[in-house]
C-alpha cells in the first residue's frame, strides 16, 4: 500500500494512492481524529485491513490536484548513514571533504549521523539555497527504511520483521558546513534539506529490496544510479547496529546512504544553484522533484 500525507488547501490528510491511475483517496475519516501516517504505521495490524477493504470505495482525487507533503512527520531526527556505497566512498575520499589525507578506505562500521526534523520537506517543495550560510550545496539520493515495529537489540535475522516499508530521501548537504564542523549534523540539517516521498510504501509491495535502483538527475542530466544491493552495510546490519542500545520507534526513518555521482564527485565539483531542479527516483517508490530557490 502507498500512503501519503496531502492537502487541498486545508489541514494535511492521510491518503492511499493508486500510482498507476494517478489518484489518491482521503482515508482520514476511517482513522482516529488527527491520526497521521506515523500513527497508521504504528497501528498497522489494525489499520491495514480497514484501509484495504474500505479505501477503494472512497472518492478518488487526481494526484495532480493535491499537494503532497512528506509522507511521514518524523517524531525525532532522521537516522542517516554515510559512505555506504563503495564508489561513493572513493569519490568522497578523492574530494578532500572527508579528511585531509583523501582516504578512500572503506569504513569498518556504519557511519551514522542525523538530520533534524525541521529539515524534512515535501517531495515537490522548493529547497532553500540558504545563501550567506552555504555556497556548496549538494544532493544525495537515498533509499529510506521506515520502521514499523520498534525494539532494541534487534538481530540481523529479525531485522526485516521490524521494517514497515520504504520511502525516498534526498540527503541535501551543505558541503562547506560539513567540512568546517567535522561532525555532520549542521551541514546535513538546514531547513528544507530533507525532501521525503512522494509515498511511504509498505514492504509487501516490494519484492526484493536489494534490486531497487536508486537514481538522481539534475536539470534532466543523469547523475546517480546504483542498486540497493551495492550497499556496504545492508539494511539488516544497519538496523542491528542502530538498535543495539537505542530503542527504534514505529515511524523512525533510516536513510541508507547514497551512490556515487554527487556534486563533489566531479572535478571541479558541481554544486547546486538557485533554479536547479533535482529529481530522485527509486524503483516502485516514485519520483520526487525539488527546485533550488
Amino acid at each position: 500500500m502507498k500512503l501519503v500525507t496531502f492537502s487541498t488547501g486545508g489541514d494535511p490528510r492521510v491518503g492511499v494512492v493508486d500510482a498507476d491511475a494517478g489518484e489518491v483517496r482521503d482515508v482520514s475519516a476511517l482513522l482516529p481524529a488527527g491520526a497521521d501516517v506515523a500513527q497508521v504505521i504504528e497501528g498497522w495490524a489494525q489499520w491495514a485491513p480497514v484501509l484495504a477493504e474500505r479505501a477503494p470505495a472512497l472518492t478518488a482525487l487526481a494526484l495532480d490536484d493535491v499537494r503532497l507533503h512528506a509522507p511521514i512527520v518524523p517524531r525525532r531526527d532522521v537516522f542517516c548513514v554515510g559512505k555506504n556505497y563503495r564508489e561513493h566512498v572513493a569519490e568522497f575520499g578523492r574530494s578532500g571533504y572527508d579528511s585531509p589525507d583523501r582516504s578512500e578506505a572503506l569504513p569498518e562500521h556504519p557511519v551514522v549521523f542525523s538530520k533534524a526534523t525541521t529539515s524534512v520537506t515535501g517531495p515537490f517543495d522548493d529547497v532553500l539555497a540558504h545563501p550567506g550560510v552555504t555556497s556548496e550545496l549538494d544532493y544525495e539520493a537515498e533509499l529510506a527504511v521506515v520502521i514499523g515495529t520498534g525494539g532494541r537489540g534487534i538481530s540481523r535475522e529479525a531485522a526485516f520483521d521490524h521494517v514497515w516499508g520504504y520511502t525516498i530521501v534526498d540527503d541535501v548537504t551543505a558541503r562547506d558546513l560539513q567540512r568546517r564542523h567535522k561532525q555532520w549534523l549542521i551541514g546535513k540539517s538546514l531547513d528544507t534539506h530533507c525532501p521525503m516521498g512522494p509515498y511511504a510504501v509498505s514492504a509487501d509491495e516490494i519484492g526484493d529490496v536489494t534490486a531497487l535502483q536508486v537514481e538522481s538527475r539534475v536539470n534532466g542530466e543523469a547523475r546517480q544510479s546504483a542498486p540497493v544491493k551495492d550497499l556496504i552495510f545492508d539494511i539488516p546490519e544497519l538496523i542491528a547496529t542502530l538498535s543495539a542500545a537505542i530503542t527504534l520507534l514505529p515511524g523512525d526513518v533510516i536513510a541508507t546512504g547514497t551512490p556515487a555521482g554527487v556534486g563533489i564527485g566531479f572535478d571541479p565539483p558541481r554544486f547546486l544553484a538557485p533554479g536547479d531542479v533535482v529529481e530522485v527516483s527509486i524503483t516502485g517508490l516514485g519520483t520526487q522533484r525539488n527546485r533550488i530557490v
